[in-house]
């Protein structure tokens, strides 16, 4: 059978409803003989109704009386149709949660009244409203018809036996993570809205998944970003090491530059160092620049210390090439065997002092830059500085001080000299100090023409020195100490009854034994040959050519290659 205008769950107040809202249930009670709406029959509960209850609303087990009272009232909604089976009213066990229906105890009232039925015929309302009210609900437009108070209620209480139905874990409703709609929350305006069923029934669950689906949707738009952030800045922190790889090279002008500028690199400097000092005077454009061009450069590694000439403004290839091409080097080169004269003139040269400047300051100076506590051991000594001013390349720049220059190269000695035990290596050899050691260096740097005599030169020095001997007894005989006595540089010194009348502390045809002190600046080959000269019983010696040096025993022997060296020399 058909039941007009209901459906299984309860149906909330129509908006437009004119008793929408109203709250006198709580404490009104139905007078006998009297239905609780004034035109609305009493609905009559369908036993199949009883299986679509929610398992949890079976509180109305512990009011029976309220089940006695709905089976003992007659419900005739048709007329003539008969009651079904005096079947217990299954009813909207909802109502006893309120308190206020403590009121209701004593049951609904079991007078033998019918409910009215739909056809027109008046039926008594619910005190409080008349017994005869305008049917709002037997019109076409009528209204859904209300329900008692207790179906409104959304949330039941709960009894000892109920237990609540198992909540799903409630997903994050921020607008970022449901699109933005705010509507979905529980207990808006639209969940007020709903019907009971829908909410506790399938549809209720129908919103909730939605729900769900708005939640993951945002996660995953999020994981989406993210990945897609991540593979973006991958991609793009790749491509940016292969753009600077491939075409990423360091600052670099272009061209050879204009404006002069001197730099000095010093001593043990490397690419890096070089690179900085060359950007910070704005010679290269990057410290970067230079060690890739200096790399790329097959004699980019034999860049020496000394001081450049550049141009401000030049790339990094050409100041290498600058740099490899002597030309462009202001270093004072000072070679070995030159004396001390000649490089005090050159350092005036090179800062552009007047003639004698720089030789009165090492005169004046001379204990002040750092000499060792040997050096100056000979009360005859010429120049306290001979000796010690090591072969070497120097930077020097305009504007810097003689004493400066000289304190550099006067190191530049200690360093080399103290690789070695002088003191030690003099003593083994029968001399008498480390001083006379280096004289002997600078004799054999002097005498020798070529470095591979060296070592036999050497031998002849330390023959000559010893005072038995019967070829020269104790005379070196050297014309290179006539030259430096007398300031000058020839071949033809003179005959030899003449050099022996010349009385002078460094003549060596004049003193027995060697000079005061070294008479020039030895280099490394000369000083190796001293410490370490070729047995040998040779007192004299000549070179005839390049390749050929000619060493005697006897003076008529040496006679006789002094022949061959003339005849050589006059080209016949």
């Amino acid at each position: 059978m058909t039941e007009y205008g209901r459906g299984a769950g309860s149906e909330p107040w129509h908006p437009e409803d004119p008793l929408y809202g109203d709250q006198g249930w709580g404490a009104q009670q139905a007078a006998p003989g009297q239905a609780p709406y004034g035109d609305q029959q009493v609905q009559q509960q369908y036993p199949q109704q009883h299986s679509q209850q929610q398992p949890q609303h079976q509180q109305h087990q512990q009011h029976p009386q309220y089940q006695q009272q709905y089976a003992q009232q007659p419900q005739d909604p048709y007329g003539q149709q008969p009651h079904y089976g005096e079947q217990p009213q299954q009813g909207y066990p909802q109502e006893q949660q309120y308190v206020q229906q403590a009121q209701y105890n004593a049951g609904w009232d079991t007078g033998q009244q019918a409910a009215m039925p739909y056809a027109g015929q008046q039926t008594e309302g619910y005190p409080g409203y008349g017994t005869e009210t305008q049917d709002y609900y037997g019109t076409p437009e009528a209204y859904p018809p209300p329900q008692p108070p207790g179906q409104r209620r959304t949330v039941p209480e709960q009894a000892p036996e109920w237990t609540p139905e198992e909540q799903e874990p409630e997903e994050e409703n921020h607008p970022f993570f449901s699109d933005g709609d705010g509507g979905d929350k529980p207990g808006s305006e639209e969940d007020e809205d709903e019907p009971r069923g829908s909410r506790r029934g399938g549809s209720g669950r129908d919103r909730r998944g939605k729900g769900k689906k708005k939640g993951k949707s945002g996660r995953a738009c999020l994981v989406l970003v993210v990945v897609f952030s991540l593979g973006v800045g991958g991609a793009g922190y790749v491509g940016y090491q292969f753009w600077q790889k491939k075409f990423g090279a360091a600052p670099d002008y272009v061209g050879t530059g204009s404006t002069p500028v001197q730099v000095e690199i010093p001593q043990g400097a490397g690419g890096y160092e070089i690179g900085g000092i060359l950007a910070k005077a704005g010679v290269v454009k990057s410290q970067g620049a230079f060690v890739s061009a200096q790399n790329d450069n097959p004699k980019g590694k034999t860049i020496q210390a000394g001081v450049y000439t550049l141009n401000k403004g030049m790339s990094a290839a050409n100041a290498v090439a600058a740099m490899l091409n002597p030309t462009s080097r202001n270093n004072l080169i000072i070679p070995e065997g030159k004396r001390n004269a000649w490089v005090y003139e050159q350092i005036d040269k090179r800062l552009e002092l007047k003639a004698g400047t720089t030789k009165d300051v090492a005169k004046a100076q001379a204990k002040k830059l750092g000499l060792p506590d040997w050096a100056n051991d000979a009360k005859d000594i010429q120049d306290p500085l001979e000796g010690f001013l090591y072969p070497a390349s120097y930077p020097v720049a305009k504007g810097a001080k003689p004493e400066d220059v000289l304190r550099k190269m006067v190191s530049r000695a200690n360093t080399e000299y103290g690789k070695v035990d002088l003191k030690g290596m003099a003593s083994k050899l029968g001399l008498k100090s480390p001083l006379q050691l280096i004289t002997v260096a600078s004799l054999v740097q002097a005498e020798g023409k070529y470095k591979h005599d060296f070592d036999k030169v050497a031998r002849v020095v330390y023959n000559r020195l010893k005072p038995n001997n019967t070829e020269t007894y104790g005379l070196l005989d050297f014309d290179s100490t006539v030259n430096y006595a007398k300031s000058q540089s020839t071949l033809d010194v003179g005959a030899v009854k003449h050099l022996r009348d010349f009385k002078h502390p460094y003549n060596t045809y004049y003193i027995h034994g060697l000079p005061p002190g070294p008479i020039g600046n030895p280099g490394e080959s000369a000083l190796h040959s001293a410490l370490n000269p070729t047995p040998g019983p040779w007192y004299y010696f000549v070179s005839v050519t390049e390749n050929e040096t000619l060493f005697a025993v006897t003076n008529e022997e040496h006679e006789q290659n002094r022949k061959k060296y003339q005849k050589e020399q006059s080209g016949q």
